[in-house]
């Protein structure tokens, strides 16, 4: 379980170091930093799959993502143009990762402007980075990887192998040199943060993916767009937990049933209403009865993830609607731990009541902050130097 979070100079996040919990809601006003913070989230992701530097390009290059805040207001930080490094990480009981982003060298020859380059990348044991819990460090394209036999000078007796000049400078070495024999903590690591689910505001629109039949195959994982939907509730009711499924059905719908329909092998969800001669099927069903179904294949998946993190789940929901998407989540934080990023203000309290740490963003001085956190309030954290 990942217990801190760490982002600086990415967007209004100048600095953020914060602690997590199974169940963490992370809520705020329009303009405070959640969907950095959710986006930074999500660049960790890609940093297993070696996405990272392809998102910052998408989003314009280091120097559009970069600390987008001023100097000013006694806040002490630096103005948006003296900051050159983009820095995330997390650290847990038995892993730590950063990763740092820099300018890009100057290369005449190429036509990659918008690439930053990976500057420094370390791995270690625990939750705090420490020159004896150090596992690998990236020094540019050079790196260096802790022997993984204790008798041959592993983790606590000092050995280290180097290669120089083995990394380009948008390769992680997450992606590049985690290896059973050589490196089994990167490899480690780099399987649980690719496990890592990230949902953002599903498509519920009368063209969505999830509202056409499609071929039905074993689907423990929804689909990041919700296309598989059918398939995945019938594999919950199949390999997973079917009574959590109608529980959830019931206490959103009362007295609703939902079934899956087969026709030629393609797949199709239909909810049988009260009063309704006829079940429903996914093309006919509001937007949100749709997006409430979506969030339960997802949070009821047969495969639970390591982290499991929600973008505004609320949207396009009725109010009755958040009691019970908030059970479904805190029944998912039992089996994984999971992020939920929302504006409403009654699942953020729903969610509380139901045992999450609430992380409430504001903005001080052009920067976001944790409401009531001062620095000696956060989490032990150090990034690797340059």
């Amino acid at each position: 379980m990942i217990t801190t979070l760490a982002v600086e100079n990415y967007r209004s996040l100048r600095r953020l170091v914060v602690p997590l919990d199974r169940l963490n809601v992370v809520t705020g006003g329009n303009g405070v930093g959640k969907s950095a913070l959710y986006r930074a989230l999500r660049l960790l992701s890609d940093s297993a799959r070696n996405g990272a530097v392809a998102a910052l390009a998408r989003e314009g290059g280091l120097r559009s993502a970069l600390w987008a805040g001023e100097a000013g207001g006694g806040s002490g930080f630096a103005p948006r143009e003296d900051a050159t490094s983009l820095r995330l990480g997390f650290a847990g009981d038995e892993f730590g990762y950063a990763v740092d982003f820099g300018h890009p060298q100057s290369d005449p020859r190429s036509m990659f402007a918008l690439d930053p380059e990976i500057k420094r990348e370390a791995v270690w044991s625990g939750p705090v980075l420490r020159p004896a819990a150090l596992l690998s460090e990236r020094h540019g394209p050079a790196v260096r990887l802790r022997a993984a036999d204790p008798a041959d000078g592993g983790p606590g007796g000092g050995g280290w192998t180097t290669a120089a000049g083995v990394l380009r400078p948008y390769d992680s070495m997450l992606a590049e040199l985690a290896d059973p024999h050589r490196a089994p903590e990167l490899l480690r690591l780099r399987e649980t943060i690719r496990s890592w689910r990230l949902y953002d505001q599903i498509r519920t629109d009368a063209a969505a993916p999830a509202r056409a039949p499609r071929v039905g195959t074993r689907t423990p994982v929804l689909a990041p767009d919700g296309a598989d939907l059918a398939a995945a509730i019938q594999t919950i009711r199949e390999i997973g937990d079917p009574e959590s499924l109608d529980d959830a059905v019931a206490a959103a719908f009362p007295g609703s049933s939902l079934t899956v329909t087969e026709h030629g092998g393609h797949f199709e969800v239909a909810l049988r209403q009260p009063g309704v001669l006829r079940p429903l099927r996914a093309a006919e069903l509001s937007d949100g009865t749709l997006r409430y179904l979506l969030w339960a294949a997802a949070l009821l998946s047969p495969r639970p993830p390591a982290l499991l993190v929600l973008n505004e789940p609320e949207t396009s929901l009725h109010p009755e609607l958040l009691a019970p998407l908030a059970d479904l989540v805190r029944a998912a934080a039992a089996r994984t731990q999971t992020i939920v990023v929302t504006h409403a203000a009654p699942l953020a309290a729903a969610l509380a009541s139901r045992g999450g740490r609430t992380i409430e963003l504001v903005r001080e001085d052009g920067r976001t902050a944790v409401r009531g956190q001062g620095l000696l309030d956060e989490p032990a954290w150090h990034w690797p130097g340059r």
